[in-house]
């Protein structure tokens, strides 16, 4: 008896993406939640998810790094978290 296909997962909007804490697979370390995506304006395909990065020394005083995690190293899309396969030094870039 052959089993049927799983159904796909329903859409996901941008505030649920933004509630799902990231962790990297390599590490086992969480990197954060998703503050902002990074959008080709042509395809409109997501093309990074954007997390903060540790506040300087005090969180008020901002932030020196962000993670732009590309949208291929996401391994999976759970209902709480995210798991991503990065180099988190690659990743890693200065805030403007």
């Amino acid at each position: 008896m052959n089993d049927p296909l799983p159904s796909p997962p329903p859409p996901m909007r941008y505030y649920g993406l933004r509630q799902k804490e990231v962790i990297n697979v390599c590490t086992c370390r969480t990197l954060g939640c998703v503050s902002d995506l990074e959008i080709d304006p042509h395809t409109g395909c997501i093309l990074s998810l954007i997390l903060p990065g540790e506040g300087k020394l005090c969180w008020f005083l901002g932030r020196e790094y962000e993670y732009m995690i590309p949208w291929r190293c996401i391994v999976r899309i759970g209902a709480d978290i995210i798991l991503v396969e990065v180099d988190e030094e690659k990743v890693r870039q200065k805030c403007e």
